[in-house]
């Protein structure tokens, strides 16, 4: 196909040799054998004259530029930028099986070298580390194929946006066009295979930006554009500037081609592209092929036997698939009777790639449990938490199990919903709904990323504090006597207590949850839960039941009241036995956390500080249940002084005398001279 450059010997000598102002007006109908083009990185032009800018390889990005510079604001012109109008038309092919790349763009830019052009998202224009600065001098009208959630701000992975310096579009739309007999808008799919025409229209008095694309299907240009914004180019475009293509590839890789191009300024319409003169584009695998006539000799033979070796490997591809459906069949028949009960189960490829690779940037925390990341699910955009639990043999499934057939069916608004989950192999992955304030166990005592050295956290209000309380012990009323089994949560700590967007409290990590019906006595089991938080009969006897659960809470209602550690780190001192003393001494209150600096109910506090007392008595039998400690919290129930707080290896202690004791209404010691106390 012959190629048609139309320069007048004004516009010719102007930008050759003395760049003055005068207008460019320039075609291509097929760019072969061209020397005003300027091509780098991946792209080439094609012996049948298409312009090719990227292959469907991974991370590969290409430019083309027309050669000579473009004066776009002429000297004594008070810097206004001149009227410009381009069209062109474009083909980007996705191979079958394989998603779309980046996408491309058209683009105006002070230097062909681009400031840190970057593959895949950024479509080989910007970098991470060059988006939005004010020296890119970088117009571009992108077609984009990709979509980055949370990163570039874009509506969806299919549309056209006008870029200023940046990659997140001053504003973008759907890819579409607006058909002229009903005006309704009919989508256009960039990465169809199919020439799309585009047209990118500037006024430069008016100062507006019109860009309009149709499939070459229809017969004439669009009347109404699909984007029409008011811009000043002013300070973007420098003196003179280079105009071309940009495009990109990432993981998913498509190929973009320019097939014909016009450009102009100075005012009026770019000259209309010659559909009849197009040039064919290669097809991807599985597509059509040029006709023979168009190739050499030995290409026709070249590509004959590459079909025949293919339709062998086909042939053999198919044997192996039905050979490997059989054996899945088979092993379908052979699942284990669990799996069966609980059908909320997630690809393990849609899991792999909600947390990008299981990376660690997605990485919420770890422990001896295993690791929890960040994901999101990709068909419906939602943000979870998933857990991946560390398969140490039958520990490990054993966990697995629990948490799936016991939390896999529970519905309560103070627990942490499971979404779904998944085995493969040795890996065991749960799927949470996400809780974005992270752990109450962070609130109290720094937020941080596994590895990383905690950071103080903001103290949560008195009021905070008690609503979290509250909603855990609903929870737990839930687990004990609610549902239609009994549930012992066995690890019933700051940790394993989740907030909520409005800070609502949900209880999580049933790992090492046990079942047992309403009226049965539980089994013996082996010890298992978090020292501090471990009932003293439960080491003897290994047998878990909702008495231990209370111990638990016990401790967590001092924890949260005192903004300490059950056992202090290095003295290994008692956060119950030294708020004991502290009641018998008459200065209980003064137990509360002096990060509040006396910002709490004192009447509230004193009732916290008793139940947290009375719920980790030594004998289980005087504590009290979980739904006699919400009655409690919600002042259902009066406190019965004459209770007594029993513990091993020490005297009874009478509440009545607790309850007589004047109390500070507002606590002034600091978290830490209370832990230098004990």
């Amino acid at each position: 196909m012959a190629l048609r450059v139309r320069l007048t010997v004004f516009t010719l000598l102007a930008l050759c040799i003395l760049c003055s102002s005068s207008d460019v007006d320039f075609i291509y109908n097929g760019f072969r054998g061209d020397a005003n083009l300027s091509v780098d990185g991946s792209a080439s032009v094609l012996r049948g004259g298409a312009l090719r800018l990227t292959t469907d390889g991974d991370y590969l990005m290409g430019h083309a530029f027309f050669g000579p510079p473009v004066r776009m604001v002429p000297s004594g012109g008070g810097g206004a930028v001149v009227s410009f109008s381009t069209a062109f038309v474009f083909d980007i092919v996705t191979a079958r099986g394989r998603g779309g790349g980046a996408g491309m763009a058209f683009v105006a830019a002070a230097s062909k070298a681009l400031p840190g052009a970057s593959p895949s998202l950024y479509l080989g224009l910007l970098g991470e580390d060059t988006m939005g600065n004010s020296s890119n001098h970088v117009f571009a009208v992108e077609f984009d194929t990709a979509q980055a959630p949370g990163l570039l701000n874009e509506i969806n992975d299919n549309h056209v946006g006008v870029d200023l310096n940046s990659l997140v579009s001053n504003v973008s739309e759907p890819a579409g066009y607006f058909a002229d007999d009903d005006g309704k808008k009919v989508t256009v799919k960039l990465e169809s295979g199919r020439p799309i025409r585009a047209w990118v229209d500037y006024d430069g008095r008016a100062k507006v930006l019109n860009v309009t694309i149709a499939p070459v299907s229809v017969a004439s240009r669009p009347r109404r554009p699909l984007i029409s914004q008011p811009l000043d180019l002013s300070p973007i475009f420098k003196q003179d500037m280079y105009v071309g293509f940009s495009a990109a590839t990432g993981k998913l890789a498509s190929s973009h081609y320019v097939l014909s191009w016009s450009f102009r300024t100075g005012g009026g319409a770019a000259q209309p592209i010659d559909l009849s003169q197009l040039p064919q584009v290669p097809k991807p695998p599985g597509g059509a092929i040029p006709p023979p006539h168009e190739l050499p000799r030995s290409t026709v033979i070249e590509i004959s036997a590459l079909s025949f070796v293919a339709t062998l490997l086909a042939i053999a591809a198919a044997i192996v698939a039905a050979i490997w459906l059989r054996r899945r069949a088979a092993l379908a028949d052979t699942l284990e009777e669990w799996e069966l009960d609980h059908p909320h189960r997630f690809p393990y490829k849609e899991l792999y790639k909600a947390t990008k690779g299981f990376k660690n940037s997605e990485l919420l925390g770890a422990g001896g449990f295993g690791q929890v990341y960040k994901g999101v699910l990709r068909r419906s955009g939602d943000v979870v938490a998933i857990k991946r639990i560390s398969n140490n043999g039958t520990q490990g499934m054993r966990e697995f199990v629990a948490e799936v057939a016991s939390l896999g069916r529970m519905r309560h608004r103070n627990l942490v919903e499971l979404r779904g989950w998944c085995k493969r192999g040795r890996d065991l992955l749960l799927v949470y709904e996400f809780m974005p304030n992270g752990s109450l166990d962070a609130h109290l005592f720094g937020f941080g990323r596994a590895g990383e050295p905690a950071r103080p956290p903001p103290p949560l209000s008195w009021e905070q504090r008690v609503g979290i309380l509250r909603g855990v012990a609903s929870g737990l009323v839930y687990l004990h006597e609610e549902w239609e089994q009994v549930v012992v949560h066995r690890d019933v700590k700051p940790s394993n207590v989740l907030l909520g967007a409005d800070m609502a409290p949900r209880l999580g990590d049933f790992g090492l949850a046990r079942l047992y019906e309403h009226g049965a006595d539980p089994a013996t089991t082996r010890v298992v839960g978090t020292l501090g938080y471990m009932s003293p009969e439960i080491v003897v006897t290994g047998r878990a039941t909702a008495a231990t659960d209370v111990f638990a809470f016990g401790v967590l209602l001092l924890e949260v009241a005192c903004g300490c550690r059950p056992i202090e780190p290095g003295t290994g001192a008692s956060l119950v036995r030294w708020v004991r003393e502290l009641g018998v001494k008459g200065d209980l209150v003064h137990a509360v956390d002096g990060r509040l600096e006396g910002c709490y109910d004192v009447e509230e506090a004193k009732l916290v500080l008793w139940l947290g007392l009375v719920c980790s008595q030594t004998r289980p039998e005087a504590r009290p249940s979980m739904r006699q400690v919400c009655q409690y919290l919600d002042g259902e129930v009066d406190v019965q002084e004459a209770a007594m707080v029993v513990f091993a290896d020490d005297d009874p202690v009478e509440l009545s005398s607790l309850a007589s004791l004047t109390w500070s209404s507002c606590a002034t010691v600091s978290a830490g001279s209370l832990q230098g106390g004990r």
